[in-house]
């Protein structure tokens, strides 16, 4: 059978004149045994793909266009809000730049305290590689004391700090950044060989100290949470739980990570950092895991409601057909197993002649 004649033919005699879907498809189906001596109960794959695609792309037509033009508006929304977070960073760093000319360059307290609100104000995330890179070199260059350590140690930790603090703790964005962080750091080292060690430990110490702080600011939060913030932490609570009792195990693994990716010399740097490092990390342990009690403590009513929220959703339209979706797959791959194992045991014990 031709099916590009058959779906022509389809679309063409489909009656969209008919009051309601089951007129226009049982109409549909009758014309489709009538004209072309198809056998309902005995139907092919390929009939039926054909026959059903015509009746979609009819049915659907309208409603088709209709999302594919609000696809079309929320692309262009997404653009422009591009555009406008890059043009807002920018206004920051113009006003930020204006009250740095109206300070006294001497007076380094000053300064200080204004490029620490600036730090804080602007969305480090897709400036911090540039960002770490630029705060090491500049510890470097200015290393007259000797305490290079604790100085890249400190900038390390405000960095991650500001970087993780006001958005999710998830894994895959702590993830991120950390790696980020630490990949900067890494280059900078492997151009300084002879600093490699102090820059390494720094990095790795400061990342730490600024992701227990993130912690545990998210953790003091929590108390004072609004109740929207609530339900939407959660909609992500198991997840938000899970990744807080690893973060000892996320830490190890963005360092593991970026040493395998590293020089012979950086990567031992790295994984004898990290041993070296166990007992430093109880503390990230420790507080992880407060947090994650005080959430169960503050919102384990809040989940099991949301549950039994879910559980009363299961009873929509949607979940309904899902569900109905689910028992004829199972019938579907049931059929073709069966199939399958006649087939075999066809071949294995072939019929008597």
């Amino acid at each position: 059978m031709d099916l590009e004649k058959l779906q022509r033919d389809l679309k063409l005699s489909y009656n969209t004149s008919l009051s309601s879907v089951n007129e226009r498809v049982e109409d549909i189906v009758n014309h489709l045994v009538k004209e072309w001596d198809v056998d309902a109960h005995d139907i092919s794959l390929h009939e039926m793909k054909t026959l059903a695609t015509s009746i979609l792309d009819i049915e659907t037509k309208a409603l088709h266009d209709e999302v594919e033009k609000l696809l079309a508006q929320k692309e262009q929304i997404e653009r422009n809000l591009e555009r406008k977070s890059a043009a807002l960073q920018e206004l920051k760093y113009t006003v930020f730049n204006a009250m740095e000319i109206q300070v006294n360059p001497d007076d380094v307290q000053t300064l200080s305290k204004l490029h620490q609100v600036k730090l804080q104000s602007i969305d480090l995330f897709d400036l911090l590689s540039e960002i770490t890179e630029s705060a090491i070199i500049t510890a470097l260059e200015k290393d007259q004391d000797g305490d290079i350590k604790e100085t890249v140690e400190e900038i390390i930790k405000e960095i991650t700090y500001e970087a993780i603090k006001e958005g999710s703790l998830n894994t895959i964005r702590v993830r991120k950044i950390l790696s980020t962080i630490l990949h900067s750091a890494i280059e900078i080292a492997e151009a300084t060989p002879t600093k490699a060690d102090e820059i390494l430990g720094s990095t790795l110490k400061g990342m730490r100290s600024g992701l227990v702080r993130s912690i545990d600011r998210f953790k003091k939060r929590l108390v004072f949470m609004p109740v929207e913030a609530k339900h939407i932490l959660i909609e992500d609570y198991d997840t938000i739980i899970e990744d807080l009792n690893q973060t000892d195990t996320l830490f190890s693994q963005v360092i593991q990570t970026q040493a395998s990716e590293s020089s012979e010399t950086i990567k031992k740097l790295l994984l004898d950092i990290n041993k070296n490092m166990h007992f430093d990390l109880e503390e990230l342990v420790h507080i992880s895991k407060e947090a994650a009690e005080v959430m169960r403590e503050k919102f384990s009513t809040l989940a099991k409601s949301a549950v039994r929220r879910g559980e009363k959703a299961m009873q929509s339209q949607t979940a309904k057909e899902a569900k109905r979706m689910g028992k004829q797959a199972w019938s579907v791959a049931k059929s073709a197993l069966g199939s399958a194992l006649k087939t075999a045991k066809d071949v294995i014990e072939p019929k008597e002649k």
